[in-house]
């Protein structure tokens, strides 16, 4: 097996910051989650000068572990329910497909229904909000632990399961990046399980507790927070209604299973993503009834974009002949595949980033205009499309040639028409 591994080309290009950045990021990461954590329980929520770190005992609950542990142990329980259809994934390098189950949106609803019968029983759901810190260490905790784990297992995968972009020879660097393609024990897909399922769901628990929590402070959730839970509950919903589409992303086809997307999943995504709603318990808004008109339709406006550009990519890579984009004008590459320069991808390179960033101004909005803080989220994922645009038209570059320079000739904006 250790031959067979030694057949595959290692990879050179380094992304991240390389070594450098594989050594950092796993510290700085969760270290910025406790920052932005503790910055929204400050009177000024000021991201300058940073909180104190509180007493170890502030941070470490070996109760949150167990809570989490429990939390996973449920969604994949749901994941594993004979539920729902099973998708094939894209064609792997040795010819083969994975199959998935299609079963999210279930999980997202059985979730809500066991919320619905435990909270008249006296589900203390304001625990999530008064132990968000310990929450969060342990949510770190996990991922480094599956991380390590999952680097020893890729060591004994085979050639083919094998990640390009984790296959350095650095072990630090493909640790970070993650080593093994798509790790599995027996049909369960660990990393499939964890893109859309304890982080994303858990997201929408702990927003909810956020509400809750504003209730119980002042007699009813403002409209503020209403908006927050309902437009990120909206995309949740149509991220699991419409599963089966991240089977071709980046994510799933190409990038490993690692401490970035094990991290990004189980802790980034859960307490960062809520920050806005973390932010409205301690620091309410008054939002005028046109003013959330305003931003509703900014929101509106996003989804739709984002939505149907996506519904339009993953169709065309889907099936090609489909009549829903076989009339939308295509461009041929020497591998056989076309690539769109009409229709929505024929508008910028990447309209469901557009929508994307539409729809996170407007998270941010009813938090009003006198705080960087709840802005986190804008800045943080302005700057992590970019970079994703980037690794993806270079990649694009390599793979298509003379095709893709041709798309972009026609096709000169990259995210936002006419600026970017």
């Amino acid at each position: 097996m250790r031959a067979e591994k030694h057949k595959v080309p290692r990879t050179t290009e380094l992304e991240f910051g390389g070594t450098l950045g594989a050594l950092c990021l796993p510290v700085l990461l969760p270290l910025t989650v406790l920052h932005l954590l503790l910055s929204c329980r400050t009177r000024d929520a000021s991201l300058l000068p940073p909180p104190p770190l509180p007493p170890s005992a502030q941070l470490w609950l070996p109760e949150t572990l167990l809570l989490l542990l429990g939390w996973g142990a449920l969604q994949g329980g749901l994941y594993l329910l004979p539920i729902g259809k099973v998708a094939e994934g894209m064609v792997l390098r040795d010819g083969t497909r994975l199959k998935y189950p299609i079963n999210g949106f279930s999980a997202l609803l059985i979730t809500g229904a066991l919320l619905a019968v435990a909270l008249p029983c006296g589900l203390p759901l304001g625990y999530v909000y008064d132990h968000m810190l310990p929450l969060a260490v342990s949510a770190g905790v996990i991922s480094l632990s599956l991380s390590l784990l999952l680097y020893l297992k890729s060591l004994c995968a085979p050639a083919s399961a094998i990640a390009p972009g984790g296959n350095t020879g650095n072990p630090l660097y493909d640790f970070f990046m993650g080593h093994e393609l798509n790790p599995r024990i027996g049909s369960f897909d660990l990393k499939y399980f964890c893109e859309l399922r304890p982080g994303l769901i858990g997201w929408v628990l702990i927003n909810l507790a956020m509400l809750m929590k504003e209730a119980e402070l002042r007699g009813s959730p403002s409209l503020a927070m209403i908006l927050v839970n309902a437009f990120q509950l909206l995309y949740v919903v149509d991220a699991l209604w419409n599963e089966e589409a991240v089977l071709t992303t980046m994510d799933i086809v190409q990038d490993g299973f690692g401490f970035m997307l094990a991290f990004g999943d189980l802790a980034w995504v859960p307490f960062t993503y809520s920050l806005q709603a973390h932010f409205l318990v301690t620091h309410p808004q008054e939002l005028s009834a046109l003013g959330a008109i305003a931003i509703a339709a900014l929101n509106t406006l996003g989804y739709f974009i984002f939505r149907r550009a996506n519904s339009e990519k993953n169709l065309f890579r889907r099936d090609p002949s489909d009549p829903r984009v076989s009339g939308l004008e295509t461009i041929a590459t020497a591998t056989g595949k076309r690539l769109l320069v009409s229709g929505w991808w024929g508008f910028v390179r990447h309209p469901n980033y557009l929508g994307d960033l539409m729809m996170a101004l407007a998270w941010s909005l009813p938090c009003g205009l006198s705080h960087l803080l709840p802005y986190f989220y804008v800045l943080y994922f302005a700057a992590l499309l970019v970079h994703r645009e980037t690794r993806d038209e270079h990649q694009c570059l390599r793979k298509y040639g003379l095709a893709w320079e041709r798309y972009c000739e026609r096709v000169p904006y990259r995210i936002i028409p006419y600026l970017y």
